[in-house]
């Protein structure tokens, strides 16, 4: 039985939760770039006997030709029989094209269709969100019925939203053929991601929403734009702090599917709700942010997500858990929570009432995520200097084994994010702890396998911004006018490496391997044997500074 009391508090924090909502509402975001699909109304039937019967419903509103899959050919609308020939399906709305055999031998057709009706059981298209304009369904009467209504009214012009930003300059998938970071790749539901050069490659036509590969992507580099991060931030900072001003108490905040209504008959009058595309966009650094913010708890509301979505979204919420519970919050302030199961789950209010943070969400992905982390961890139960990350963590160190780095800096050019950086005019390796986001691409690129990663948090916020050495040496200096130029152990490994080789089997030809590049032509042309035969040339480029190995 409810008291005077409770039914106060109750009354308050809907009051306080009807404003915040109409607040949150309010907050201009940045309208994403539309994308224009056309269809001329040609429609490919796959399937068997069903797909004939049904191919010719369709005239005279679109243009069917059935890809017959299994039995024999009826009349009614042009058939292309698979036969044994395999099948491939590529493109979009508007832009489909169907290939039946190996292009260059016998047998081989190609099919161009605005849209495809897959009747097969599984589907011949093998991707979790299938394409625009690629529909699915079983050859049941109902089903088809409706299909053949959704199909008449797909012709014309049609725009979606083109949910993704990339910035290039940020993206660590790969560098010098080395591939590092493809968590997006191996994320997207819809195949709409592929490697290109140092990069990667959105389809705009294919990409569906999912959101998945922003919410994993460790730089930044490609962004939700349906609304944007920083639009959404704005939208959780405003969201929680009217309904705290408003008197509201025990917010807790739930990233639903955009056509959802709102809460569940019976929720607490504390559950606040955010409308997104996709609730896989909802990164970690808007989760720790909303709990920043005086969020006592983030719920996120499960509705049908693809599988391979659903496996990032549950390696990020690890992320969060390592995070939380290694600063003495609860580890599930952060939940993935069926839909069905909302109306029975139980808020409760695991994060402790912490001092309310006011940054606003200026900066990229990673800036704002060690702004809610800073924040968080200013006030944590359990203060420690450092967690573990489980695999796939944004965030982590570097180590190098000084046996083995020849300081050659070969990582140093091929780190995307500077997280590995050369110490200037001395031979020496420094790392940005806050800088690295575990993309691997140095552990690959080393050609002594002298360097590895490993996830983890490092609490500090000044020794994360700070550069720290992890490894050096005194420059070796030219032996002819004293210039260091390279390290004793490049110089030494030189010398071992090309002791066998005929052209450097005279002390002076030896000895030109320890001078600088200036004093090394120098001496060269001063040796009428070297003059003669070219011998010493082939060791030129030793080095061209401190710090910097054989070129």
């Amino acid at each position: 039985m409810s008291t005077p009391t409770c039914d106060l508090r109750q009354g308050r924090d809907e009051r306080a939760r009807a404003a915040a909502q109409a607040a949150a509402a309010a907050v201009a975001v940045q309208p994403a770039t539309q994308v224009l699909l056309h269809s001329r109304g040609r429609v490919a039937v796959i399937g068997g006997e069903d797909a004939q019967y049904f191919a010719p419903r369709l005239i005279p509103e679109l243009h069917p030709q059935v890809v017959l899959t299994e039995g024999a050919e009826e009349p009614g609308v042009p058939v292309l029989p698979v036969g044994t020939r395999n099948l491939v399906i590529t493109g979009h709305m508007g832009a489909f094209e169907i290939c039946m055999g190996e292009q260059g031998r016998p047998g081989f057709e190609r099919l161009e269709v605005d849209l495809i009706l897959d009747l097969c059981t599984p589907p011949r298209l093998a991707v979790e969100l299938k394409p625009p304009g690629y529909f699915c369904c079983q050859p049941e009467p109902a089903a088809l019925d409706a299909m053949e209504i959704t199909l008449k009214e797909m012709r014309g012009t049609f725009e979606k939203p083109q949910f993704f930003r990339y910035d290039p300059a940020l993206c660590a998938h790969s560098r010098s053929g080395q591939v590092g970071c493809s968590r997006c790749i191996e994320t997207c539901p819809a195949q709409a991601i592929r490697a290109l050069g140092d990069g990667i490659e959105v389809d705009p036509y294919r990409c569906q929403g999912g959101g998945g590969c922003t919410s994993v992507c460790p730089s930044g580099a490609l962004q939700y734009a349906y609304p944007g991060p920083g639009d959404l931030q704005e939208r959780v900072r405003t969201l929680l702090r009217v309904y705290r001003e408003q008197g509201g108490s025990e917010p807790w905040l739930a990233f639903v599917g955009a056509e959802s209504e709102g809460p569940p008959p019976g929720a607490p009058p504390g559950l606040l709700w955010i409308p997104v595309e996709e609730v896989a966009s909802v990164g970690l650094e808007v989760w720790l942010g909303a709990l920043a913010y005086g969020a006592r708890g983030v719920l996120l509301i499960e509705e049908g997500l693809p599988e391979g979505v659903t496996q990032a979204l549950n390696t990020q919420l690890s992320v969060a858990a390592e995070i939380l519970g290694a600063l003495g919050y609860p580890r599930d302030a952060v939940r993935l929570v069926a839909a069905h199961a909302l109306s029975a789950h139980r808020c409760g209010g695991p994060m402790p009432a912490l001092e309310v943070a006011h940054f606003a969400p200026a900066g990229g992905k990673r800036q704002n995520a060690f702004l809610a982390i800073d924040h968080l961890y200013r006030q944590a139960p359990r203060p420690i200097r450092l967690a573990s990350l489980p695999q796939g963590a944004p965030f982590g160190t570097a180590e190098v084994d000084d046996k083995a780095c020849t300081l050659c800096m070969a990582c140093v050019g091929n780190c995307p994010a500077q997280a590995l950086q050369a110490g200037g005019e001395t031979p020496r390796l420094q790392f940005v702890e806050a800088n690295c986001v575990q993309c691997g691409i140095c552990t690959h690129t080393c050609p002594e396998d002298a360097i590895w990663i490993s996830p983890r948090l490092l609490f500090d916020e000044q020794a994360r911004r700070r550069a720290r050495t992890l490894y050096e040496e005194p420059p070796f200096e030219c032996v002819s006018c004293g210039k260091p130029f390279a390290t004793r152990r490049v110089v030494d490994t030189l010398l071992a490496r090309l002791a066998g080789h005929p052209m450097f089997q005279e002390e002076r030809a030896r000895r030109r391997l320890m001078m600088c590049e200036d004093c090394r032509v120098i001496d060269i042309v001063q040796d009428p044997q070297a003059m003669d035969t070219d011998a010493g040339t082939g060791a030129a480029g030793v080095g061209r500074g401190p710090g910097h190995g054989p070129q």
